[in-house]
């Protein structure tokens, strides 16, 4: 299932960093381990420090099993770097105090892997009273990329990266509508939790194309990916209508083998994060590391600077006023 393309076995430069979010888990988990085998710095972004440090156990076990291996590109020397840093991105108060711990920290940053991301759940509310889902799938990491794209900008590096983890889900987003951008006027009988999961993928596309037109004489390029449909813990808090069907589609989906491992559907996001021939590569989508289309909605750039205008609004109390000038300035091509 891994299409028969992967990313390059290659070994990165030793003092790159990289941030990936839900790191600890399905292909987040995949990700920061490849990366950091490769000889990446790693940084696992993520609630659980119990789940986080036993992932990081397992990342080390399993890097000796690959360097006993000969595996290719891996670093042959010491042991990989993997370190847990917590955000629960359900709080934006939490991804802020995330944000000034990294800066504080002195760290320079070349890659971030926006792939924490909820699934299937009922309708629930944040403590800032966003819907849930659009809340840690999109909105809070939008946050985090706005704050910590300037350590990319000024990290000397010619070739940064944010690689947005979306999903052909995207697709069957709600028609977009910037005044029900959260599905707020919706209730526990009419909501439907595969639409929504759809609509937080649809943003990260949206969000894809709006921040490229922002960086496109930067240092820093945005690109998004599909992972496929990849047995992990997706469904965990499946309790919405269309459970069963989904539930039972997922199943025949794993008999008749259309369903990845963790690490086949890692692939595609590690190669849009480190494969060389993807240096200042912008506005592209990918899925089994090669290009694929995105959404015709997703596309409408009159929708996307709506995202924008609506996301920065709900951000405004964690954001200083440079950061809104930055983002909220209309780029020439929309002029």
């Amino acid at each position: 299932m891994g299409g028969g393309t992967s990313f390059p076995r290659e070994t990165l430069d030793r003092d790159r960093v990289v941030i990936v979010t839900g790191g600890n888990t399905g292909i987040g988990y995949e990700t920061a381990k490849w990366i950091a085998m490769l000889g990446a710095k790693v940084i696992i972004a993520c609630r659980s420090e119990m789940r986080a440090l036993e992932a990081i156990e397992r990342m080390k076990k399993e890097y000796q099993e690959e360097k006993q291996k000969g595996t290719n590109g891996i670093i042959q020397d010491g042991d990989i770097y993997v370190q847990f840093m917590k955000v629960d991105f359900a709080s934006l108060q939490s991804t802020k105090e995330f944000i000034e711990t990294f800066k504080s920290s002195g760290r320079k940053l070349h890659t971030l892997v926006c792939n924490a991301g909820l699934g299937l759940g009922p309708l629930e509310y944040t403590e800032d009273k966003n819907e849930l889902v659009f809340q840690v799938n999109y909105l809070s990491q939008f946050l985090l990329a706005i704050h910590l794209m300037p350590l990319m900008e000024f990290s000397g590096a010619d070739d940064c990266r944010i690689v947005l983890v979306s999903s052909d889900g995207h697709n069957l987003a709600h028609p977009f509508n910037a005044s029900s951008i959260q599905g707020k006027h919706l209730t526990e009988d009419n909501f439907e939790c595969f639409r929504n999961y759809a609509n937080s993928k649809l943003y990260q596309v949206m969000q894809m194309y709006f921040m490229n037109r922002r960086l496109k004489e930067s240092n820093i390029s945005v690109v998004s990916t599909h992972p496929g449909t990849v047995e992990t813990e997706f469904g965990r808090d499946m309790e919405c209508s269309r459970t069963c069907c989904i539930y039972c589609f997922g199943h025949t989906m794993k008999f008749c083998h259309c369903i990845k491992t963790p690490f086949e559907g890692a692939e595609t996001e590690i190669y849009a994060a480190i494969a060389a021939q993807l240096k200042g590569i912008r506005d592209v989508y990918y899925a089994d590391c090669k290009p694929a289309t995105t959404s015709s909605q997703s596309r409408n750039m009159e929708n996307q600077e709506a995202l924008l205008k609506v996301s920065l609004e709900l951000l405004k109390d964690y954001i200083p006023e440079d950061i809104v000038h930055r983002w909220s300035t209309t780029p020439t091509t929309l002029a």
